[in-house]
């Protein structure tokens, strides 16, 4: 178990949880709209069925109730490094493929782009919290995915768009465990805390 943290820095975890599961709701419900729009102007079907794609970190997780606080900012903070990547590989494949012809599209997906950097940034500040070293950005970011015809960006953007959605969700779960009073960060949650 870990030492008790004093109540200053009790309290200043709880408040950068609580304004990381607002930030992490409003990017979502961004995503969500962000998804709708691209489904529509890419010509997709909302229902199409997308294959795990390399380099798109998947929300789901195994024994979730078994991590402890820093293993799961540490995946938070993976995840939403690589989104930041993939965001901006797909903001620059829609500026490739329509120019210009389709801006608001490509504003929304700006946004969104900065909401995973900002939040990226609020997952390093509350690892200095926890007095945990930032993990370095490994190189420049996975290396740049094969060619992919249109069709198959098309996809991986959906892709894309869904997980990170689906992320949103897991951080918000992860923060409110982090958040919670009993919750150290370096212990694992009791069965009693698990969501």
């Amino acid at each position: 178990m870990a030492a008790a943290e004093s109540p200053s820095a009790a309290l200043r975890r709880r408040d950068l949880c609580s304004r990381g599961i607002r930030l992490a709701g409003k990017m979502r419900a961004d995503v969500v709209d962000l998804l709708d729009a691209y489904v529509e102007q890419q010509g997709l079907d909302a229902s199409a069925s997308v294959a795990a794609m390399e380099g798109v970190p998947l929300a789901a997780v195994e024994r979730w109730d078994e991590q402890t606080g820093t293993q799961r900012l540490l995946e938070n903070l993976a995840a939403y490094r690589a989104f930041r990547t993939l965001l901006a590989q797909m903001l620059e494949e829609q500026r490739e493929q329509l120019g210009e012809a389709d801006a608001g599209l490509g504003r929304a997906l700006a946004a969104v782009l900065l909401q995973v950097s900002a939040f990226a940034y609020h997952l390093e500040e509350l690892l200095r919290l926890e007095s945990r070293g930032i993990p370095g950005e490994e190189g420049d970011g996975p290396p740049p995915p094969p060619r992919l015809s249109l069709f198959e960006q098309k996809l991986r953007g959906l892709g894309v768009l869904r997980e990170l959605a689906q992320w949103a969700v897991r951080s918000v779960r992860d923060l409110r465990q982090l958040g919670k009073p009993s919750s150290a960060a370096g212990t694992a949650p009791g069965l009693a805390e698990s969501p």
